[in-house]
């Protein structure tokens, strides 16, 4: 007996190209959501955020940033480093100065507390991203690195609209 809906899958209508395209994309998402799942309860464990301890690390190994810089650098927008800048402060573990070089730029410092506990946390952090990295060999790491970082400068550059569309994208388009 069935319900009405369909059960058989509709056919492939893309070829080898769109099909390796798309697998490496889903492989890639799954991957990310694995690490990124991962690294979030870890860094529950050190009573931070994900967000928030990617600003404590940044200012720990870059020193003071501006507002805009930190976000560029974790990929957020400035209204959510805000946000999480405004937490970090409740902490007592940043600040936040007006830049002495330009009064429109607000700079964020980690204070004492700050600095003293990103420094107790990234040693066992660095370990544990080695470990989660640790299941690819060293020269495997470098080569997924290297491809990782061409592919996100292709996108970025806009190679996605140079890819040539193919007869059956054309067929179907019509």
């Amino acid at each position: 007996m069935t319900d009405g809906r369909e059960s058989i899958a509709a056919p492939r209508e893309w070829g080898d190209e769109e099909e390796r395209a798309l697998r490496l994309w889903i492989t890639l998402a799954r991957a990310y959501l694995t690490v990124s799942r991962e690294v979030g309860l870890k860094v529950t464990e050190y009573g931070l955020t994900v967000p928030q301890f990617g600003i404590l690390e940044a200012l720990h190994h870059l020193g003071p940033l501006s507002l805009g810089e930190l976000a560029e650098k974790l990929l957020v927008t400035g209204g959510n480093i805000t946000y999480v800048m405004d937490r970090l402060e409740e902490q007592g573990l940043v600040y936040r100065k007006r830049s002495d070089e330009d009064r429109r730029v607000i700079k964020a410092y980690l204070t004492a507390e700050g600095r003293q506990r990103i420094g107790e946390v990234f040693p066992g952090h660095a370990e544990f991203i080695c470990g989660l990295m640790g299941h690819l060999e060293p020269d495997e790491q470098v080569e997924l690195r290297s491809l990782l970082r061409t592919l996100g400068r292709g996108i970025a550059e806009g190679a996605q609209q140079a890819v040539p569309v193919t007869s059956s994208q054309s067929d179907r388009a019509e």
